[in-house]
C-alpha cells in the first residue's frame, strides 16, 4: 500500500506563522536573573552581548505563551484560597522589578503573596513555571526545586534576595495533567551573593569567558541557543550579529553602554542598529588576529585565508561560517 501524503493545515501554518511574524529580536536589555542559575558563563555573556538571536518556531513561540497566561490562572487561584497577592507594583502598575550592577542585571516577579496556608503571617516572591509530563515527574521525584531545577532555583534566590523578602513559593504546573507541585524555598544569602558575583563577572568580561565544553556534542552544547556561534567547526556555524554589543569598541557602564569610537553613550536603538564603523570583538572571530589598524582588525583562518574586518560585513565564504 502507497504511503499516504501528509496533509497540511493552511490554518495551523497560518497561526504559527503570525507568530513568527510578530515575534521581537530576541534580544533583552540587561543579563536575565532567570538565566544567572546556567552553569556555562559564556553561553550567559553571548545573552548579554547579543551575540546570536534564537529563532524559535512559532508553534514554540505558542508554547511559551501558554507558560505566560498560566500565570493569571495561578494568581487567581492563591487569592481564591484567601492569599493576598500582588502581581503588579502599587506604585507602578507593573510587574515588580529587581536590578544590579548599574541596571545591566535583573528580572521580573510573577509577583508577592501573603496568607499561604504554609505560613499565613510571611511573605513570599512567587515564582510560576509550566512544566511537560517529564519534567514534572522529575520534579515530584525529587521534591526539591534545587535538585530538579537549579536554574529556577537561582531565579527565586536572586528575587528574594534583591527584594529582602526571605521566603518563595514555587509552583509548578504540569502541561499534560493539570497537577500542581508546590514548594516553599529558603533564602540562601551566601548562595546569591555568589550568583550575584558571577553576574558581574559576565558583564564586565571584554571577551566571552570560557564555556563549559568545547566538545560540540556535549548535551549541554547540543540544546544551547549559541551552539552555532561558539563552536565554528559544526556544520551549521553561523556568524554573529552585527550591531554595537559584538563590537570592539563598545563596553557597559553604568545605567547604558558606551562607545569609545563616537565618545558617547548610546540608546538601546543604536545598540540594535550598530554602524559603518563596527569591528567584531577579536575573540568572536574564529581565526587567528594577525594585524590590527585605527579601522580594522585583520585575521587568518585555518584555510590560508586572510580576511580584513573594516567595517560592517561578515567573515569571508571561505570560512566554515554561515554568512
Amino acid at each position: 500500500m502507497a504511503e499516504l501524503p501528509i496533509v497540511v493545515s493552511p490554518t495551523r501554518e497560518a497561526i504559527f506563522a503570525a507568530y513568527e511574524a510578530d515575534r521581537d529580536d530576541g534580544f533583552r536589555a540587561h543579563l536575565g536573573a532567570s538565566l544567572i542559575g546556567k552553569d556555562c558563563e559564556r553561553a550567559l555573556w553571548y545573552d548579554f552581548r547579543w551575540v546570536s538571536r534564537a529563532r524559535h518556531p512559532g508553534r514554540l513561540l505558542r508554547l511559551f505563551e501558554t507558560g505566560q497566561l498560566e500565570e493569571a490562572r495561578l494568581v487567581q487561584n492563591l487569592r481564591r484560597i484567601g492569599a493576598t497577592v500582588l502581581d503588579v507594583d502599587p506604585e507602578t502598575g507593573r510587574q515588580f522589578r529587581v536590578q544590579a550592577h548599574g541596571g545591566h542585571f535583573g528580572g521580573s516577579l510573577d509577583g508577592v503573596a501573603l496568607g499561604l496556608p504554609e505560613a499565613p503571617k510571611t511573605w513570599h516572591v512567587l515564582e510560576f513555571k509550566t512544566h511537560s509530563g517529564k519534567s514534572f515527574a522529575d520534579l515530584s521525584a525529587r521534591r526539591s526545586v534545587r535538585a530538579s531545577k537549579p536554574q529556577h532555583f537561582a531565579q527565586m534566590q536572586i528575587y528574594m534576595h534583591l527584594t529582602g523578602i526571605a521566603r518563595a513559593l514555587y509552583v509548578a504546573v504540569c502541561k499534560d495533567t493539570d497537577d500542581l507541585y508546590v514548594e516553599r524555598i529558603e533564602v540562601d544569602r551566601n548562595f546569591a551573593e555568589k550568583l550575584l558575583e558571577k553576574a558581574r563577572r559576565v558583564i564586565e568580561a571584554a571577551s566571552p569567558p570560557p564555556g563549559v565544553s568545547v566538545d560540540p556534542s556535549w548535551f549541554q552544547c547540543r540544546l544551547c541557543d549559541y551552539a552555532a556561534v561558539c563552536h565554528p567547526d559544526v556544520p551549521d556555524a553561523r556568524a554573529p550579529e552585527i550591531h554595537c554589543r559584538t563590537c570592539v569598541h563598545v563596553s557597559p557602564i553604568e545605567d547604558g553602554w558606551r562607545c569609545e569610537r563616537h565618545d558617547r553613550a548610546l540608546s538601546l536603538a543604536e545598540q540594535r542598529a550598530g554602524c559603518a564603523r563596527h569591528l567584531f570583538i577579536p575573540a568572536l572571530v574564529p581565526a587567528e588576529q594577525v594585524d590590527a589598524g585605527e579601522d580594522w582588525i585583520e585575521y587568518a583562518f585555518a584555510s590560508g585565508e586572510r580576511w580584513r574586518d573594516q567595517g560592517i560585513e561578515k567573515y569571508p565564504s571561505t570560512a566554515n561560517v554561515t554568512v
